[in-house]
Parts: structure tokens; sequence; C-alpha cells
């Protein structure tokens, strides 16, 4: 990781929700302090992430790039899992996938004309029946392509959405709350490795700042994994306890979770997944 890192401070407290100061007008920033550094990452970085975050959610195989588990009312797609839903379908969990199809656009990615149009109403198959039998098809294996095609790009939007999140998770939070979070979230900034759990936590779990994404009252987003961590200096130690503080809010959602939903399935994956934050990638 470069030296380049995110000096957040306790101000953004104070600041207003102002639209993009960004060249790709998609993601809604927030306006930062004077002395932050917008954060870069280079192709190398961008290569690896998206590389380690391609077998996280596909395993390496080409086919899991665009998934529709038989447990969701969306599909899944891209390297990240990005969310679809059709039309009409109430959306508990944040909808990515339209965002995506925006910064393709913005950086000037050929995308297909019906995938541009299906941006504003939804994925074009509206069930996982019809999911499934649209493998093969000409739009189907388009869509495959363009994502198989395009691993970085995904990358750089999940770390402008991390970037963009920041401020939006500390002004969420109680005030007592907002310093720890950002000591911790600077921590990770300037560790090196550190981007990668940060990124990938937010892609896989969320913001942690939607009403239903909770159990018992309780979220297990970035900002949960943040708050829940003990003040750590940048190092090997914010890896080992982002990575600790994960798992504990994973187990967390699973002890607060339906016992009809079974989440208790997926645990050793997870934990394995979040295991691997404690160990640089880069």
């Amino acid at each position: 990781m470069k030296s380049t890192q995110l000096l957040l401070t306790v101000s953004l407290t104070t600041m207003l929700f102002l639209g993009c100061t960004q060249t790709q007008p998609v993601i809604p920033f927030t306006e930062y302090p004077a002395d932050v550094t917008t954060p870069k990452l280079s192709t190398y970085e961008l290569n690896v992430i998206s590389e380690k975050i391609y077998q996280n959610e596909t395993s390496g195989n080409p086919k899991y790039l665009m998934f529709w588990s038989t447990n969701e009312k969306f599909a899944s797609l891209g390297i990240g899992h990005f969310i679809w839903y059709p039309q009409g379908e109430p959306q508990r969990f944040d909808e990515t996938f339209p965002a995506m199809i925006d910064y393709y656009v913005a950086n000037k990615v050929q995308v297909p004309q019906w995938l541009i149009q299906a941006r504003n109403t939804g994925i074009p198959w509206t069930t996982r029946e019809a999911f499934e039998n649209a493998r093969g098809s000409n739009e189907f294996e388009q869509l495959k392509f363009l994502l198989m095609n395009t691993k970085a790009l995904q990358t750089q939007f999940f770390f402008d959405r991390l970037h963009a999140s920041i401020p939006e998770i500390v002004q969420y939070v109680a005030p007592q709350y907002r310093q720890h979070i950002v000591k911790n979230y600077n921590a990770l900034a300037a560790t090196k490795g550190g981007w990668y759990p940060l990124i990938d936590y937010i892609n896989f779990k969320g913001k942690g700042i939607k009403d239903t994404e909770r159990y018992n009252g309780e979220g297990w987003g970035l900002l949960q994994v943040l708050q829940n961590m003990s003040p750590v200096q940048a190092g090997p130690a914010a890896l080992a306890e982002f990575s600790r503080s994960a798992q504990s809010i994973l187990e967390r959602r699973i002890q607060n979770s339906p016992p009809q939903n079974n989440e208790r399935q997926w645990l050793n994956g997870w934990i394995k997944r979040t295991s691997g934050y404690a160990v640089p990638i880069l």
C-alpha cells in the first residue's frame, strides 16, 4: 500500500452532505475537511485486491459472477456480488448494481444498451427461475463478459464507496463514539494491507446504518466492526483487531438471527473470510 492515507479527524461530525467531489458523479460523496487527502490505490493494489475479492465471492469460478441464491429475492453480480433487485421488490439490503452501471458509463466503459435501460427498471430476469433459464442467452453472456473483464474497475468502485461512506457512518453514530470509530479507521488506512479488509467488509456486509439490516436492534456492518474494535495503532495489531471484531460481530448476527434463517450454516465461511483480514495481502 502506498503511503497515501485518509487523515480523518473528528471534524467529520460537522460536515454537510454537499454532493459529489470526484470525477465520477454517481457515488454520493460528502465533503471532507480540508486536511483530508483522497486516497488512491495503485494499479497493482487494485488488481491484487480485486482478485482476492473475486476468490472470496466466487472461489474463482466465473459461473458465480452471476448468482441468485435460493434464499434471496435478488441477484448478486460481479466480483463483489453487487445486489440487483427486480422491479417492485422491497429493498432490505442496499442495492448496489445500478450505481455500478452508472460507474461504468462515467468511466467510458462500453455497456450494452439493454443494460443501461434496465438500470432504472430492475434486473430483467424477475425471478430466480427466469435468471437461471437465461444462462447462455446473449444478454446473460454480455453481462458476464463485462463483469469478468472489469474486475479492477469494480474494486475501484468499492474503494470509492468506502471513502464516501465514512463521513456518513461517523455522522450516524452518537457523538461519544465518533472519535473511536475515526481513530480505528485511520489505523487501518495507515497500515500496509489495511485497505483490503475495509474494502472487502463494506462490500461484504454493508455500512451498518440501514434500519432493515438489524436483528434485535443490532447491525453487522462496517460501523459495528469499527465501533466494536479496541483502540489500536497502525500496524499488524490493527489488522488483527479488525479481524477479531468482524468475527465477533458476525457471530452476534447469527445469535440474533431468526432460527428459521439457519444462518449458522454460513459461519465457517464467514470466519475463514474474516480471518484472512489479519494477514496483509499486499
